[in-house]
């Protein structure tokens, strides 16, 4: 009887030695599962909701879960009971939020082309209009990953034209960084570098001031794992960059759904369970410290 053949992942595994640490919990989005998950260090799922591809997802200081999924966004307890809401209007799609220190919500919305913030009782308490794509950029491909600074600035990742925007606080348009690939991500890093996942360009690249790059992952770094479409990152305190490497267009089941790599791109812990979860597209920790509200968490 002949052999069945070993998983892809599981083959690259045991060609290529992985110095594995120990692992973390963390909140994710499964975009294509349909559903927001809580796991634990020991890859048991605690926690999930499901929802419309889910996009975004946060860990608040009070312990409840913030994310956002096609048609809007919500913060919910670990009872289920969901205790703030904003629902989007027809012909819209929600792809980013982000908890404010003041409480609001930022969410960028495709097909409207805006950013707004939404106060606790989901009232729109500040609107930026965001230029409209070209025609030939289709309402899901408009707008990914967005960001408030510290300072007070916005990164907007625009996915179908290639480019992060960074606004002012009155949403003056600043600069537009060219973007290897339909960007997914961008996130400002304490020392003014930007660390940005390219989608299916496959790669994650790291600029500095000067837009250079200082740092990078391409496709064809991790033996046995190429990457296929970079979504959500998040960089540790200790440097260590976390990446979604997201296995739909084709892939689901083949990989992998995400790693930690060192400075070097030295694995030191990857995660993969193909039982619950299809495209895993954004993480956060739950052992990193930090206010996710204060931008103390970078992702």
């Amino acid at each position: 009887m002949p052999l069945t053949p070993l998983p892809r992942w599981l083959a690259a595994l045991l060609a290529f030695p992985v110095l594995l640490s120990a692992a973390h919990p963390f909140l994710c989005t499964d975009s294509a599962g349909n559903k927001v998950a809580l796991v634990t260090a020991d890859g048991r799922v605690e926690w999930e909701y499901p929802c419309a591809h889910p996009q975004d997802c946060w860990v608040l200081p009070n312990g409840n879960f913030l994310f956002c999924y096609a048609s809007g966004a919500r913060e919910m307890t670990r009872d289920h009971q969901t205790v703030w809401e904003y629902r989007a209007g027809e012909s819209t799609e929600v792809h980013a939020c982000q908890p404010l220190p003041d409480g609001r919500v930022l969410l960028v919305e495709n097909g409207p082309c805006r950013i707004i913030e939404v106060d606790r009782a989901g009232r729109i308490a500040k609107e930026i209009k965001l230029t409209p794509p070209p025609a030939a950029v289709s309402v899901h491909d408009q707008f990914r990953g967005t960001r408030k600074t510290v300072a007070g600035h916005y990164l907007v990742s625009r996915k179908g034209e290639h480019q992060v925007e960074e606004l002012d606080a009155d949403g003056r348009s600043l600069r537009r960084i060219p973007i290897p690939g339909d960007v997914h991500e961008a996130l400002l890093l304490p020392d003014g570098h930007l660390l940005v996942a390219c989608g299916d360009g496959h790669k994650i690249v790291e600029l500095d001031a000067a837009l250079q790059v200082v740092w990078s992952l391409d496709e064809h770094e991790l033996p046995g794992n190429p990457l296929r479409l970079m979504a959500g990152v998040q960089r540790l305190p200790n440097g260590h960059t976390i990446f979604c490497n997201y296995l739909g267009h084709g892939h689901l089941g083949e990989q992998p759904q995400f790693f930690e790599i060192t400075r070097d791109k030295q694995v030191v812990w990857e995660f993969t369970d193909h039982v619950h979860f299809k495209t895993v597209n954004q993480i956060q920790l739950l052992d990193v410290p930090g206010d996710a509200t204060k931008g103390e968490i970078l992702r």
